[in-house]
């Protein structure tokens, strides 16, 4: 059994007692009732799963930590070159490194040490406008085997999911990185004539990679960038289901958050680590965590498709929530009250610095709707406050901890942003 799938039978055993709040509060909790430590999670049907939405193999050979400088190259060129037919590689002055295998290497390798190194899944998301994968083809060999040894890599603990990092960093029509996972077929970001309203376009219709659903995600993004969250429509909303609030282990993008959904994307948070090397594989402290109801490629899909998920720079914070009994990421009905049920564990510790501070939720514009202060500090809790709002189109939860999360360790930032609800109005 995956270490994540006794999060719902054991992790919430001794959960601090359900209150009542609204607004900015303080509250002092005392030991929970016998009654009350069996009350069922929200979403008690989904474990956690934790795994990585963004990873860059050997097949992104234009950079990454298998190369290194070479002055006797000659001159060397700043930027990555790409030729008329959007084919990009290396600069000049850069080389790989004699030892490169210990830093870079195959889809394969990657998913084999992420399966060591605990996760659940993980996805590689190699550039599609690399030499690797030109010409651009359904048949070409680089994109066979990414999509063969994710289907060889997953088993009965361990999810392995094909994608590409689709990148448009010239325009017309807007700039800005995005993940498309399980499709059969990819696309050039670079190539001519491609640009966003052309790949919006394309996912609608792009067939899957087998099982499961094409799910996309915005990577790393600006507060304007995708020509200020431009050609939004219902078909495509319902593709591009993520947005990664954390890059690269601890580069937080929660302004571009925001206004993606107050643009009306309907976007929940993921971690992308971003790797283009196997260093943070074993060394990064984030992750992308999804509700799903098994470790299958169906089902870890589902969720990343239906928006259950969390970004957390912490990988033992364990988070969930429901509204009006139903699970984060869904949309509700037209109404004006919204009964939150939250339940938040940080599992497998005992340390202080693991111990749940605050916990808020966030509405429209960024605006703090409810405050919860943990007085003292807990390691677990279980939050019920409930509003009354008329306008407001999505609510979202942001948790912090004592010690902070990531490698930076900033206990002034929250260390995990969940998975919107929103409101049909």
């Amino acid at each position: 059994m995956s270490r994540s799938e006794t999060i719902a039978k054991a992790a919430y055993a001794f959960l601090i007692p359900s209150l009542l709040l609204a607004g900015n509060e303080k509250t002092s909790f005392a030991a929970a009732p016998a009654a009350a430590q069996q009350e069922p999670l929200p979403g008690a049907e989904y474990h956690i799963y934790k795994g990585n939405t963004h990873a860059h193999t050997m097949f992104t050979a234009s950079h990454g930590q298998q190369l290194m400088n070479d002055k006797s190259e000659g001159a060397t060129e700043t930027g990555l070159p790409v030729d008329a037919n959007g084919v990009q590689r290396p600069p000049r002055g850069k080389v790989l490194k004699p030892d490169w295998q210990k830093y870079q290497g195959t889809p394969s390798e990657h998913y084999a040490r992420a399966k060591t190194n605990g996760y659940d899944f993980y996805v590689t998301t190699d550039h599609s406008q690399e030499e690797s994968f030109a010409p651009n083809s359904p048949t070409n060999a680089a994109w066979l085997a990414t999509k063969q040894q994710a289907l060889d890599a997953t088993d009965h603990r361990f999810v392995a999911l094909a994608g590409y990092e689709h990148s448009e960093n010239n325009g017309p029509g807007g700039k800005g990185h995005l993940n498309v996972i399980n499709t059969s077929e990819y696309i050039n970001a670079l190539a001519p004539g491609i640009d966003l309203p052309y790949l919006y376009r394309w996912l609608k219709t792009a067939p899957p990679n087998g099982e499961g659903e094409v799910v996309a995600c915005f990577n790393h993004p600006g507060r304007n960038s995708y020509n200020d969250w431009d050609y939004r429509d219902p078909e495509v909303t319902e593709k591009i289901t993520l947005l990664e609030v954390v890059n690269g282990n601890s580069h937080i993008h929660y302004d571009a958050f925001v206004r993606a959904l107050d643009k009306g994307w309907k976007v929940s948070p993921v971690c992308g680590l971003d790797n283009h090397g196997y260093w943070g594989i074993s060394h990064h402290t984030s992750a992308t965590c999804v509700l799903a109801t098994n470790c299958t490629k169906v089902a870890i899909l589902d969720a990343l498709r239906h928006r259950r998920t969390y970004a957390a720079l912490a990988t033992n914070l364990d988070c969930r929530y429901a509204v009006n009994g139903k699970i984060m990421g869904s949309t509700l009905e037209p109404t004006e009250t919204f009964a939150f049920d939250i339940a938040i564990h940080s599992e497998g510790t005992t340390k202080d610095a693991d111990k749940i501070t605050k916990v808020d939720i966030v509405a429209d514009g960024g605006t703090v709707a409810s405050t919860h202060q943990v007085v003292p500090p807990a390691l677990s809790l279980r939050w019920k406050p409930s509003l009354t709002a008329s306008t407001n189109k999505f609510f979202f939860v942001r948790v912090w901890k004592a010690g902070g999360g990531s490698t930076d360790s900033k206990p002034e930032i929250p260390v995990a942003w969940l998975a919107p609800v929103w409101v049909v109005r």
